[in-house]
C-alpha cells in the first residue's frame, strides 16, 4: 500500500518561501533607485526618480532567515496585535452565545422565503453568499477593505459552516468579495489613487470603464464561488477543509428553544453608558465628512448613529440581551465605516472598536472583571498561530530588501519590455505588475515604487497612461489572494483554521481564470477609444 505523503505545515510552507528568498539575494545582482518624497493627492509619498539605478553591492544573506520571524514580527506588529485584539474581542462575545442565536434566528426566517417559487428558483442561500460578497466588494473597490475583513471570518466561517458549506464559502463571503473590488477599484484612494497621481491622471478619471471592468470581474468571482458552494453542498466530504472544518463543526450548535431569552440589569447598565459616550462624541462631532473617491459627503452621521443606536437597542433589550450583543455588533460595524471613510482609521483605531466591543459585550452578559478578562486571554491563545505564521510571512520581504534584490528585480523588468509592441507591453506591465504583488502585497507601496517608472515607459511606447494605471489596479489586485507575504492572507487563513497548501489548492485554478479574465479587460484600453483613458 503506497504511504501517504504528509503535507507541511503552513509555517514549514512559509519558511521555505523564507529560504528561496535568501537565495535569490545569492543569485541577482543588486541595485538601488534613488528616491524622493512628493505630494500625492495631498499625502507625503517616497517614489523612484526616473534614471537614478545604479548598481549597489548586495547583501547575501544566510543567518538572516533565522532572525526573519524577529524582523517579521517587528514589521507586522499592527497587524499581529490587531488579530489577537480581534480574537480576544469576539471569544468574549461569542461566550454570549448572541452570535449564534443571531445566525441560526436568521436562517429560521430567511429559508422560509423558500416557499415562494422565484426564490426557490435562485435558491435562498445562493442569494445570501452573492449579497454579502456584493456589499464587501463595494466596500473594496470604494475605500480599499483589505485589513478590515480579518475580523469578518469569525462571523462569516460559522455562518457558511450552519448553511452547510465549508470555510472556503464563509471567507469567501468578505475577504474574496472584497478582493474582488480591490481589483476592479472603482475609487480605491490606496491604490487607484496613488497610480493616477503618481501618473498625473485626474483623480479616478475613466471610472465608466473600470464599473464595466468590477462588474465583469465580480459576476466571474460571484459565479466561481457559487459552482464551489453547490458541490459542498451536494457532497460535503469533497471540500479540501472538511477534516480541518471540524473545530467548527465540532462547536455545540445553540437551542434556541433552550435559552433563556432574558435581559439582566448589566445589560441596561451598559447601553446607558455606551448611549451616553457616543451622545458625547455626536456633540462634539456633530457633522461628520465621509470620502468615497474623489467626492465628499458631510452629514450628522454620528448624532443619527447615536439616535437609532439608541431606539433600536431599547427596544431589542425588551426582547433579550442576545439580541442587543448583536445589535452592539452592528453598529461596530456601523462605526467602523464611518471612522475608515471618514476618519482615516486603520488597524489600531479598528482594534480599539472591537476591544471596546467586547468588553461591553462582556458586562452586558453580567460577567465579572476576571472573567472577561480570562475569556480574552482564551480568545488570544486560540487566535496564535494566525499571529506567528503573519509575522513569518513578513520575514520574506525583509529578506529582499535587506538583500537589496527588489529595486533590481524591478528594473530588469522594464528593461525587457523595450521591445514589445503596444499590446505586448502592456501585458508585460500586467505580468511584472502580478509578480511584483507576490513579494511587496501593500498595493500603495508598489504604486509609489512601480508608477514613476511604468507611466513614463508608457509615454515612450505610445500607450495611454490609464492603461498602465489599469494594468497596475489588476496586477495589483487578484494575487492578494494568493501570495503567502499577505498578511492579510495568512490572518485571514488563521483565524478561519485553513492551512495555507489546502488554500493554495483551491485557489489556484481561481487565480488563473481572473488573471486570464484581467489579460481580456486590458486589451482595450489599447485597441478602442475609451472614455478617459
Amino acid at each position: 500500500m503506497a504511504k501517504r505523503v504528509s503535507i507541511p505545515h503552513t509555517y514549514v510552507i512559509v519558511f521555505s518561501f523564507i529560504i528561496a528568498a535568501a537565495l535569490l539575494t545569492w543569485i541577482l545582482p543588486g541595485g538601488e533607485f534613488e528616491r524622493e518624497t512628493i505630494d500625492v493627492n495631498g499625502t507625503l509619498r517616497e517614489v523612484i526618480i526616473e534614471g537614478s539605478f545604479h548598481a549597489a553591492d548586495k547583501t547575501p544573506q544566510t543567518w538572516q532567515i533565522f532572525s526573519a520571524l524577529f524582523d517579521g514580527f517587528a514589521g507586522k506588529a499592527d497587524i499581529i496585535i490587531f488579530i489577537l485584539i480581534i480574537g480576544g474581542a469576539f471569544w468574549i462575545m461569542n461566550d454570549s452565545k448572541a452570535i449564534d442565536v443571531g445566525i441560526q434566528s436568521s436562517l429560521i426566517r430567511v429559508r422560509k422565503l423558500e416557499r415562494f417559487r422565484l426564490f426557490r428558483w435562485l435558491g435562498v442561500d445562493n442569494m445570501i453568499i452573492t449579497l454579502i460578497m456584493f456589499i464587501f466588494s463595494v466596500f473594496g473597490a470604494t475605500f480599499g477593505m483589505s485589513e478590515e475583513t480579518i475580523a469578518f471570518i469569525i462571523i462569516f466561517v460559522p455562518l457558511a459552516i450552519s448553511m452547510g458549506y465549508d470555510s472556503i464559502v464563509g471567507i469567501s463571503m468578505c475577504f474574496v468579495g472584497a478582493g474582488l473590488g480591490f481589483a476592479g477599484a472603482l475609487l480605491n484612494p490606496f491604490t487607484i489613487g496613488i497610480a493616477q497621481g503618481l501618473s498625473s491622471l485626474p483623480l479616478f478619471s475613466g471610472i465608466e470603464y473600470r464599473l464595466f471592468v468590477w462588474l465583469v470581474i465580480n459576476t466571474v468571482g460571484i459565479a466561481w464561488v457559487l459552482r464551489y458552494a453547490a458541490r459542498i453542498r451536494r457532497d460535503p466530504e469533497s471540500s479540501p477543509v472538511y477534516e480541518t472544518d471540524s473545530h467548527w463543526r465540532g462547536k455545540e450548535s445553540v437551542d434556541l428553544d433552550q435559552l433563556e431569552y432574558n435581559t439582566p440589569l448589566s445589560a441596561w447598565i451598559t447601553f446607558i453608558i455606551l448611549l451616553g459616550g457616543m451622545t458625547v462624541f455626536a456633540i462634539l462631532e456633530p457633522s461628520s465628512t465621509l470620502h468615497i473617491g474623489n467626492s465628499e459627503y458631510t452629514f450628522w452621521f454620528l448624532p443619527i448613529i447615536t439616535g437609532l443606536f439608541g431606539i433600536s437597542s431599547f427596544l431589542l433589550l425588551r426582547r433579550s440581551v442576545y439580541f442587543f450583543i448583536l445589535n452592539l455588533l452592528l453598529f461596530t460595524i456601523i462605526y467602523l465605516i464611518v471612522g475608515v471613510m471618514g476618519y482615516g482609521w486603520f488597524v489600531k483605531e479598528i482594534a480599539t472598536l472591537f476591544f471596546v466591543m467586547g468588553i461591553f459585550a462582556g458586562i452586558a452578559m453580567n460577567r465579572s472583571a476576571n472573567q472577561i478578562t480570562k475569556l480574552f486571554i482564551e480568545g488570544m491563545r486560540d487566535i496564535l498561530s494566525a499571529a506567528v505564521v503573519v509575522g513569518l510571512a513578513g520575514g520574506i520581504l525583509v529578506i529582499l530588501e535587506d538583500g537589496k534584490v527588489i529595486d533590481s528585480l524591478l528594473y530588469q523588468a522594464a528593461q525587457s519590455m523595450q521591445e514589445f509592441g503596444k499590446l505586448a507591453s502592456v501585458s508585460m506591465m500586467y505580468m511584472i505588475q502580478t509578480l511584483i504583488n507576490i513579494v511587496i502585497p501593500s498595493g500603495s507601496a508598489k504604486a509609489a515604487l512601480t508608477m514613476p517608472i511604468m507611466s513614463q515607459f508608457s509615454d515612450l511606447i505610445g500607450v495611454s497612461r490609464q492603461a498602465t494605471v489599469m494594468a497596475f489596479q489588476l496586477g495589483d489586485g487578484f494575487t492578494n489572494m494568493i501570495t503567502p507575504t499577505s498578511p492579510v492572507l495568512i490572518g485571514v487563513l488563521g483565524v478561519a483554521k485553513i492551512p495555507y497548501e489546502k488554500w493554495l489548492r483551491w485557489v489556484l485554478p481561481f487565480m488563473a481564470i481572473l488573471i486570464f479574465v484581467g489579460w481580456l479587460l486590458l486589451i482595450p484600453t489599447v485597441t478602442m477609444n475609451l472614455n478617459g483613458f
